[in-house]
């Protein structure tokens, strides 16, 4: 007697079939469900326990990131809408600021358009006056002008008029007045 292993691992018993009465049975498909029907029976009975265990580890371990996932979704969904709280928020504070910011420049605008009239009125009634001395300093300097030219007009035609005799007279008469 002897035994063989065929394709799908079972054994099968050889006899010789002269001396024992037993033969070899070729029929595949009888002898495969024969087989099959073996090896499904051993993995339901000695696979139970650890198979069940390992789907039972791998639902929970499903389970379990599943809900970490929906953990994560969740406080995903809050820091969103805290983000659009403070987004929102920081939209208002920058219209305001800008608010702020343009009525400063209009009042800075003004400020400085206010100076600048004063500047002005300063500068023409600093230049009004500049033209008024520089009008007298002229008026001043036409007149001792017109004053030297009499003067030196009178002195030559009174020494051309008046000889010596007369300008005795004349000098003896004024002393005479004074």
């Amino acid at each position: 007697m002897f035994w063989v292993v065929d394709s799908m691992s079972s054994w099968i018993l050889l006899a010789h079939a002269e001396t024992s009465g037993f033969g070899l049975n070729l029929d595949l498909f009888e002898t495969n469900l024969i087989n099959l029907a073996i090896i499904i029976g051993l993995l339901v009975y000695a696979g139970r326990g650890f198979l069940g265990n390992l789907l039972s580890n791998r639902r929970a371990a499903i389970e379990a990131e599943i809900r970490e996932v929906e953990e994560k979704l969740a406080s995903s969904a809050q820091a969103l809408s805290e983000a659009q709280t403070q987004l929102k928020e920081a939209e208002a504070e920058a219209a305001r600021l800008l608010a702020e910011a343009k009525t400063r420049a209009a009042a800075v605008r003004q400020e400085i358009l206010d100076k600048a009239a004063v500047d002005v009125e300063r500068l023409k009634a600093t230049a009004a006056q500049d033209v008024s001395t520089e009008q007298q300093r002229v008026l001043d300097e036409l007149r001792r002008y017109a004053v030297a030219q009499a003067l030196s007009r009178v002195e030559t035609q009174l020494s051309q008029q008046l000889d010596e005799a007369a300008q005795q007279r004349l000098i003896d008469r004024s002393l005479a007045t004074l």
